[in-house]
């Protein structure tokens, strides 16, 4: 480590004496860097927020936006509601009202059935939906051009695993699981774009 800091000195004293005794112009400075390869054409900070996987390309993959959303009314019961869940191998429902508009009332998760049900020693078979679900008045929800770092901000800041997303009308579920996923991948594409950039394929 000692002989690399002594052979790096000299390169280290003259990037010193150049940067205190001349001063570029940013532009200038920039198309230097460029033509010796010291900056890549990377994307501004806007531009990478601006692509940012958004809630509506989540859905796509689940394969939910314009398809089937698991849901149940408010009159239906506990039991057979967390039955749906079971079944469908997912974490929550949306609660639609009764009636044909199939206007939101909220949302019931897994979560609500443990706390509401099981830890009160309520039964399932004999309290409705309505009882122990989120009221609309206080759910918290997306649209699909939602981010998913806003996303994620909000299940963190609220304490809430699954967000309905509603453009108008409900389009889908999202959960914490998939969010984190669709990170995950995100900075797997990152990391791609660094080797890229590390192997000289950016100039």
């Amino acid at each position: 480590m000692y002989r690399i800091s002594r052979a790096l000195r000299p390169y280290r004293d003259i990037t010193n004496n150049t940067t205190t005794q001349t001063s570029w112009h940013p532009a200038v400075r920039e198309k230097v860097l460029l033509r010796f390869g010291c900056l890549a054409s990377i994307p501004t900070m806007k531009q990478r927020f601006d692509n940012i996987t958004t809630i509506e390309d989540v859905l796509k993959t689940k394969g939910e936006k314009d398809s089937s959303l698991f849901w149940c009314r408010t009159n239906d019961t506990v039991y057979d509601a967390v039955k749906q869940m079971t079944q469908n191998n997912i974490g929550s429902l949306v609660v639609l009202k009764p009636g044909e508009q199939n206007y939101v009332a909220g949302i019931i998760t897994e979560r609500d059935y443990l706390r509401k049900i099981i830890v009160q020693g309520r039964h399932s078979k004999s309290t409705r939906v309505g009882e122990i679900m989120t009221d609309e008045n206080k759910l918290i929800t997306v649209t699909s051009d939602t981010n998913i770092l806003q996303a994620m901000e909000l299940m963190t800041e609220n304490h809430i695993r699954h967000i309905p997303v509603i453009d108008a009308k409900i389009v889908g579920m999202i959960s914490i699981v998939d969010v984190v996923r669709a990170l995950v991948d995100e900075q797997k594409e990152e990391v791609r774009r660094l080797n890229d950039f590390i192997k000289g394929i950016y100039y």
